[in-house]
């Protein structure tokens, strides 16, 4: 694990914190230290400040996911809607906010982590079936189950819902979403969007869920949370 700060008590911090978590941290104070050590030594996962002293974070980010697949967790004093959004469409695993709690970058961490070590369902190999708790959803029949009961969904919510399934505990943008389900000539139809999950909300609600999965970051998008 790499963290990248030019703070060096929010470093020593989270060495700390992540030693006592049984993680192996390495650290770094630039945006070229970072891509160095990540080049170096191919961290499992890379905690990334975005104002560093010689570039711009989300060069970082950009740099990281061209050149990789490493997870990256933004962690960042800056905390507009707009650069969270730009963040998350650059690559990033999620975005946590500082001041924050420790307790909760951990988890996101583990659900990074957790997410990065599931099997790549890349077009072509996707598993026989993807099992998240109470909910089922046979790929090779495009059907889904919750807790037995069969949701009868559209084409268009089907695909939604394995995309936020798949992406598990981790934010989906609005433009993300729609790219990926309806293509990026739709990008920007939010309104759409919110309509669908409304009605996949319905559907889970109507089988006997009693959680809602579909949690909303408000004005960001959606994380699927299995509980």
């Amino acid at each position: 694990m790499l963290i990248v700060d030019d703070e060096p008590q929010i470093r020593r911090f989270l060495t700390h914190a992540f030693e006592a978590a049984g993680y192996e941290p390495l650290h770094a104070g630039s945006g070229a230290e970072a891509l160095a050590q990540c080049a170096a030594q191919a961290p499992d996962l890379v905690i990334l400040d975005l104002g560093l002293p010689d570039m711009d974070g989300k060069a970082v980010l950009e740099a990281l996911h061209r050149d990789g697949d490493v997870p990256v967790i933004v962690l960042s004093a800056r905390d507009s809607e707009m650069e969270k959004i730009m963040a998350l469409d650059l690559g990033a695993s999620d975005f946590v906010t500082k001041p924050f709690g420790i307790g909760e970058l951990l988890a996101r961490i583990r659900a990074s982590l957790r997410h990065r070590a599931e099997p790549a369902a890349a077009e072509g190999t996707l598993p026989g079936a993807i099992v998240r708790g109470a909910l089922r959803i046979s790929v090779a029949l495009r059907t889904v189950e919750y807790g037995g009961t069969a949701l009868h969904l559209t084409p268009k919510e089907y695909e939604l819902l394995v995309v936020l399934v798949q992406n598990s505990d981790r934010v989906m943008t609005h433009g993300q979403l729609l790219a990926q389900v309806w293509g990026p000539a739709h990008a920007g139809d939010v309104t759409y969007l919110r309509v669908f999950i409304g009605q996949l909300r319905q559907k889970l609600a109507a089988a006997g869920a009693t959680a809602d999965h579909i949690h909303t970051e408000l004005g960001i998008g959606y994380r699927w949370k299995d509980s």
